[in-house]
Order: structure tokens, then C-alpha cells, then sequence
């Protein structure tokens, strides 16, 4: 049976843990289990064929660290090859009569992609993409993609399996204890992206204990049209006489993921410290039949980090990164001025925008390269979802492809030739387009007209699987000085569409003044009338005081605003001298070109701080502009993601900002001036090729003036000791993502306490809690690279 048939009438039972039962069974620190597959296949067969008889439908071959940042190309192929070999020849060796498939795991490369880390885009979807052409060659039935905490990752993984092969893939990440990837994705967002992207099913795994869990999978629950994976640890780890142990046992597992699948959850599984039991106790509680899948018709936008949803309010596109009209940003395009444009999209953000226009097209610009860019450039300082505006197929495509997760495309109309390039890209990269209202024979002048290409379209995405509710319609805003007719006929458009058609609707809003003096008054009139009408998104000018009130005072008087806090809000920050005469507003810092440097940083701005702080050095000394600005910018972002307000990228894009003004203070400090704090020794340890985490952690140390020594991954015990002494730090830091590192990890810190007691260790990874680095007597378990700053900052006090 194919493995799709069998999904949609079946509660699919996944295998546990591997690396657990191959720690019991004698895994040394350091050896890479993947190799298993060729030293000792019949271990790996004898671990598939008992999850199989304890009721797999499904067992993930041995290869969730086969990559090529890790084996080189002969050897990936004979791992990946014998770690198939092994799964089918445990299939073979049980009776019929159980639906049994073998699926290709795949795990995270270890390595953060850019602009956060080293890793490119590209080079990320080629490597996994030779490992599912090697899987493919040697025949497997389906891929799971697991353990992802990275939404661009995953996305890279995913389009590697579909442009290599037409296998079923199965896609789960992994969450944090605020219910967000470690780059700040929400479950809702990763729903969005993976299903446009077209995965079989979604889900989570690792993580937590099932109860942990649970309110990350309700979340999925109730956006995804998709399977719901659940494959959770048992558990958080524990050291007991010297070996890891988890504290939820199989039968209570098995009650967890059970209640889960009760209400929908249809794919379930183990993974760290799971084991043929939890796998056999959760099989026999399953419901006899599953829960029928419910389709979600939320059409929706997505960002790296969060969803927009259209329909649970008005959505608002800002419209200020566009050439038209605006003199400034044509010179800013054709002069490459990065900074202006990223500024424009930090200001709309601050006035309100959910989601953001983006058009660079200009005569004369390469505008493929330059979009996609300044969509890699935009989506490093904002988290905002981008819409992707542009006339041209191939510019889209790059723009598309490069994007972290699910985009507005801007835009397909009714010409067949317009829908035969713009539908397969929405179908292949995942998108929410909007469609205008236009076809070969022009813009109809009647509601009706109108009305009858948005049928037209919607005809046509249904050929290329694109659903009705990933299109939003653009009655089309004509310009009433021209026929004064235009808006009324837009607004009939608008609400047709809506009402008999049942579909989304979005207006470019201030076309309908060109030519009028005051446009403000008539947009806002306008924006008000497409409101009443059914508008679900519009693209507007935020800046506009006019536009935003009457947004918000049409929030307020529709009940989507709880107790006016939003509108009481917005109207407390109103300039009211200003409502009465323009002339007497008072310019605002970003609109007089002022601005500073903490606030650059705080923002990512890298070229802004680094010409800021050399316009600084002028009259400021170096030092009290490190104490002063790139210090405090540094901990408001740092308490922004200790309070969980701010992510990942936004941590790492701020410390990338100050780095680049640091470079500048540095090079302008005198001679003995800005001594470096302590000696800070950090490594990934032996085995594990992980190092997002101890990159993180560098970077952060650094910009706090640590002297940091990165030992780089797959460190043996005796390196470390060896740097540490040799260097005298009186910290080193240890990183380790795998549980089946943890042992190594384990036997550096026991040398480091027997030759250099006074040296301070701290530990962290995904794997570790800190009662369980308490019981490898680490010094102090670090949850995140900011609690590593922080304790390194109270270290380094006490050695003054």
C-alpha cells in the first residue's frame, strides 16, 4: 500500500528512540551512530525489527545525522545506503499482514543558515538534497524530516525533498518551552509554510515530555488541514548511578500521546529516551479508527516567526517600499542604499503595518538580484510577512525561493499568460497570491465584469492546486478624478466577490485620489467605505495619521478591539496641535534623518552602526560610547529575549550590529584602552557537529568584550582541558544538541574538574536540563546564550 493511502485512513504508529537503546547497548562518547549501519548492521536490524513488532507501521532508518557537512560523499552514500539496507531487512524478517514502511530520516545539519550563521540558503537545500538522491537510489518509501528548530532549515530540507523526488515527506520541528522554534517561528507559522509548501503531514517531535508538549500540538490542531505529527520524548533526562534516564514511563507515555490522538492527532511516535515498550504500550491505546481531518480555510501569511491571519481583522500591507510615486526610494534603489530601505520597513512595522510590500523594479536595475536582496536584507531586521511585488516571473521565482516562509505574491491577474507563470511558483514555494481583476481584454468597467475574472482565476488555481482560499482579490482601485464612477464599481466588486464568491479581498487604497488635492481625506473616506464593504487587507501608507485613525476607529466600533486599548492607545500618542495645523508638528527623529546608535543596534542596522559610531568617535571617547550605546543596546535586546518579547534572528542581528561598530571603536581606541574581560574557552563537544548553539554563545561573548577561544566541534575531552590551561581561562563553555553526545560532554567536564578545579564549566543543548547538568557536577547550566553572558559577566566580576 502506498504510504499516502495508508495516512488518510489510518493513526500512523512511528518508532521510538535510537540513539537511547544504542547508548545502552555500549555507543562509545564520540562515535557517530550513523556508522553503526556498516560496523554493526546487525544491531541497527535488531533495534528497527523490535519497533516494528511492538507496532510500528513505520521505522526512520539510522541516518538522522548523515550529512555532507559530516561524511564525505562515498561514505554518506554507504551510510545512508546500509541504513536503508537495515530497515528493509527488518521488514522482511516479520510475517505479513502489518502495513510496515521504511522512511529516510532526516536531521538538521548542525550548522545556522544565513544571515544568522555561515551556512547558505542554497548550500543547505544541496546538502540535503544528496542525501534524499542517495535514499531515492536505494529505495525508501517515505522521508521525515525531524527535529528542525529552524524554520529556514526546514524549509530548506523540504525543498530539497521535492525538487529530488515525489515521495511522501513527513515534517516535524522542534519547540522551546515559550512554544516557538530556537529562531522564534510560532506553530501557526510553521503550518503556514509547510503546508503551502506541500508536506504530507506536520508535527513536532524531541522537545519535551508529551504533557509538555500537548499545548504546542493543540495549536496545530487548530490551523492545520494537514496530519498532525506527535512523536515527543519520554520525558526529561535524568543521570542515575552514572547512566541518562527519563521520567515518563511507557504506560504513562502511552496515556499522553493517546489523549492526543483522541483529538486528532494522526501520526504518533517516540523519540529521546522512548523505547519499544513506550512504542507497544502507546499502539494499544489508540483510537480503532482516527479522527477525520478537519480543513482549516484560514488564508494566511507568515514570516519567520509569526502568522498573519486575513479575515480575524483588517490586514495592513504598507506600501512604502515601492518606487512609485516616491523620488526617494527610486534613489535609493539606484544608489544601493540598503540603509534607507531597511529604515522605511522599520518604520512601518513602529506604525502599525502587519505586513510589508516590497517592489524594487526600476529600468536598469538587475531587479531578480536585487529583490531577492532585499527580501534576504529585510527579513534580518524584520519579522514581519512580506509581500512580493513584481512584474516580472523570475524575479518572483529568486525572491520566493529565498523567502522564510509563506509569502503574499503580488500578483497573478486573468491573463492565461499571467496564470500559467505566477499559479505553479504559488504551488511550489507555498503562497497567498492576490489577484487582480484584469485579463486580455483589460480592466472591465463593471462590477460584473470584474466578478467574472475573478471566476476565471479561481478556475484556474484549482487547475494547478493552488486553493481558493490561498487567493485574495483585487477589485481594483481606479481613480475617480478619471470616472467618477470608479469607486462606486470597485466597492460592488469588492463585496460580490466577497459575498458570492467567498473570498478574501485586498485594494491598493490610495489610487483612488490621483489627481485630487487633500488626498488623505478622500483615501481615509474611501479606506472607510472598502471597510464597510468586506476589505480584508489593504495597501496603504501606516505613516498616515488620517489612514490609521480611520483604521483603528473602525476596529474599535466593529468589537475587534478589546475594551478600545488599541484605539485609546493610538489616539494618546495623536500630535493634537498637529490635527488642528500640520505646521505645528513637531518632526519626528526618523523623519529629520536623526537617529542614534543604540537605537541602530537594537534594530540590526550594521552599516547604520557602524557610520554612526564613526560619526560618534568624532566628540565622544571610544569607551564611553562601548559603555554608554553598544553595551545597553546589547541588554535591551538581551531583556527582550529573556522575556521572551524578542527572537533569535532579532538577538543575533543586533549583535552583528554592534560587532560592526565595535570594529570601528576598536580601531579608534588608544593603546591599553578596552581591555577584554576574562578568557573564555567554548567548544562542541566530542561527536556532535552541532554548533549553532556555541556560535550563538561566541558571538554574544564577544560583544560583551569576552575573550572568547572556539575550539570548533567534535572537540575531544583532552583538547579542552588542554586550551583551558594553556590559555588560562577561567571558563569554558560546552555544547552538545545530541543524546547520544551527552557522555562526552559527560567525561570533559569530569577531566576538567579533576585538572582544573578552579575553572568554571558550563554546559548546554536541546538535551540538557539543569538537574541533569547538576548531576555531572557542571558549574552551571546555561538555558540560553544570554544566561551564559550573564553568568560569565558575575565570573568575570569576581576575578577584578
Amino acid at each position: 500500500m502506498d504510504f499516502r493511502d495508508f495516512l488518510k485512513n489510518n493513526t500512523v504508529v512511528l518508532d521510538g528512540g535510537m540513539g537511547t537503546l544504542l547508548q545502552a547497548q555500549g555507543l562509545t562518547p564520540g562515535e557517530y551512530p550513523e556508522r553503526l549501519n556498516l560496523t554493526d548492521p546487525e544491531l541497527i536490524t535488531s533495534i528497527h525489527r523490535r519497533y516494528y513488532e511492538a507496532g510500528s507501521n513505520v521505522v526512520l532508518t539510522n541516518t538522522f545525522g548523515a550529512n555532507p557537512l559530516k561524511f564525505g560523499d562515498d561514505e554518506l552514500d554507504a551510510v545512508i545506503g546500509a541504513g536503508i539496507d537495515c530497515a528493509k531487512r527488518a521488514r522482511a524478517s516479520l510475517p505479513g499482514g502489518t502495513e510496515r514502511f521504511v522512511a529516510l530520516d532526516v536531521g538538521p545539519t548542525g550548522k545556522l543558515l544565513a544571515p544568522l550563521g555561515e551556512l547558505d540558503f542554497e548550500e543547505a537545500v544541496g546538502a540535503f538534497a544528496r542525501v534524499v538522491r542517495s535514499a531515492v537510489k536505494h529505495g525508501v518509501d517515505l522521508v521525515m524530516i525531524e527535529t528542525m528548530n529552524d524554520s529556514y532549515e526546514t524549509k530548506a530540507a523540504l525543498l530539497a525533498v521535492k525538487e529530488n523526488c515525489d515521495l511522501p515527506v513527513i515534517v516535524s520541528n522542534a519547540y522551546g518551552e515559550d512554544g516557538k522554534l530556537m529562531t522564534g517561528a510560532s506553530p501557526a507559522a510553521m503550518v503556514a509554510l509547510l503546508e503551502g509548501m506541500g508536506a504530507d503531514a506536520i508535527g513536532v517531535n524531541c522537545s519535551f515530555g508529551p504533557d509538555a508538549l500537548a499545548p504546542v500540538v493543540e495549536e496545530y490542531l487548530e490551523y492545520s488541514s494537514l496530519p498532525v505529527v506527535m512523536k515527543p520524548n519520554a520525558g526529561l533526562p535524568q543521570m542515575v548511578d552514572g547512566k541518562t534516564v527519563y521520567d515518563v514511563t511507557a504506560k504513562e507515555f502511552a496515556a499522553s500521546v493517546g489523549a492526543l490522538a483522541a483529538k486528532g492527532v494522526r501520526v504518533v511516535g517516540g523519540c529521546c529516551g522512548t523505547t519499544p515498550e513506550h512504542i507497544r504500550e502507546l499502539a494499544a491505546v489508540l483510537p480503532s479508527s482516527p479522527v477525520e481531518i478537519e480543513a482549516k480555510e484560514r488564508t494566511v501569511t507568515s514570516s519567520y516567526s509569526r502568522a498573519v491571519v486575513f479575515g480575524d481583522r483588517p490586514v495592513l500591507i504598507g506600501e512604502r517600499i515601492n518606487p512609485t510615486g516616491k523620488k526617494r526610494f527610486k534613489q535609493a534603489i539606484e544608489e544601493h542604499d540598503m540603509t534607507y530601505i531597511l529604515g522605511e520597513a522599520i518604520k512601518q512595522q513602529e506604525n502599525g503595518a502587519h505586513v510589508l510590500d516590497v517592489n524594487v523594479g526600476l529600468p536598469g536595475i538587475d531587479e531578480a538580484a536585487f529583490l531577492c536582496e532585499t527580501v534576504k536584507e529585510l527579513q534580518a531586521v524584520t519579522d514581519l510577512p512580506l509581500q512580493i511585488d513584481t512584474a516580472d516571473p523570475a524575479a518572483m521565482e529568486r525572491a520566493l525561493r529565498v523567502y522564510n516562509g509563506k509569502a503574499v505574491v503580488n500578483s497573478v491577474n486573468g491573463k492565461r499568460e499571467s496564470m500559467d507563470a505566477i499559479f505553479p511558483l504559488v504551488k511550489k514555494y507555498g503562497g497567498a497570491v492576490v489577484a487582480l481583476t484584469l485579463d486580455e481584454d483589460g480592466i472591465p468597467a463593471t462590477a460584473e465584469g470584474r466578478v467574472a475574472i475573478a471566476e476565471k482565476i479561481l478556475a484556474a488555481a484549482a487547475e494547478y492546486g493552488v486553493p481558493k482560499r490561498d487567493v485574495i482579490f483585487d477589485a481594483l482601485t481606479m481613480t475617480v478624478s478619471a470616472d467618477a464612477d470608479a469607486a462606486k464599481v470597485t466597492l460592488e466588486a469588492l463585496r460580490r466577490i466577497k459575498n458570492e464568491l467567498g473570498c478574501r479581498t485586498s485594494l491598493g487604497v490610495s489610487n483612488v485620489s490621483f489627481g485630487l488635492p487633500a488626498r488623505d481625506a478622500v483615501n481615509s473616506v474611501f479606506f472607510a467605505a472598502a471597510l464597510t464593504s468586506g476589505l480584508d487587507a489593504a495597501i496603504l501608507n501606516v505613516n498616515s495619521a488620517e489612514m490609521m485613525k480611520t483604521y483603528r476607529a473602525y476596529c474599535a466600533l466593529s468589537a475587534l478591539d478589546e475594551n478600545f486599548g488599541e484605539y485609546i492607545s493610538f489616539a494618546s500618542g495623536l500630535n493634537l496641535a498637529a490635527a488642528i495645523d500640520p505646521a505645528k508638528a513637531s518632526p519626528r527623529p526618523e523623519d529629520t534623518g536623526a537617529t542614534d546608535l543604540r537605537r541602530a543596534i537594537v534594530k540590526g542596522l550594521k552599516s547604520l552602526a557602524a557610520d554612526l559610531a564613526k560619526e560618534k568617535l568624532a566628540a565622544t571617547d571610544p569607551i564611553e560610547i562601548i559603555n554608554g550605546d553598544v553595551v545597553p543596546a546589547l541588554d535591551e535586546v538581551g531583556r527582550g529575549f529573556e522575556a521572551k518579547t524578542t527572537f533569535l534572528p532579532q538577538l543575533l542581528m543586533s549583535a552583528e550590529a554592534a560587532s560592526a561598530a565595535f570594529e570601528v571603536i576598536k580601531a579608534a581606541m588608544p593603546a591599553g584602552k578596552g581591555k577584554s574581560k576574562c578568557r573564555f574557552v567554548i567548544a562542541t563537544v566530542l561527536g556532535d557537529i552541532h554548533d549553532i548553539g556555541k556560535n550563538i554563545v561566541k558571538l554574544l561573548l564577544e560583544n560583551y568584550g569576552f575573550d572568547v577561544i572556539d575550539l570548533g566541534r567534535d572537540v575531544p575531552p583532552e583538547a579542552v582541558l588542554e586550551a583551558a590551561r594553556s590559555s588560562g581561562a577561567p571558563i569554558v563553555g560546552l555544547s552538545a544538541l545530541m543524546t547520544t553526545t551527552v557522555p562526552a560532554m559527560e567525561a570533559t567536564v569530569k577531566l576538567l574538574k579533576k585538572e582544573l578545579p578552579d575553572c568554571k564549566v558550563v554546559v548546554g543543548g536541546a538535551v540538557l536540563n539543569r538537574d541533569y547538568a547538576e548531576a555531572m557536577h557542571a558549574d552551571f547550566y546555561a538555558k540560553d546564550a544570554m544566561d551564559t553572558v550573564r553568568y560569565a559577566d558575575k565570573i568575570n566580576d569576581r576575578l577584578k
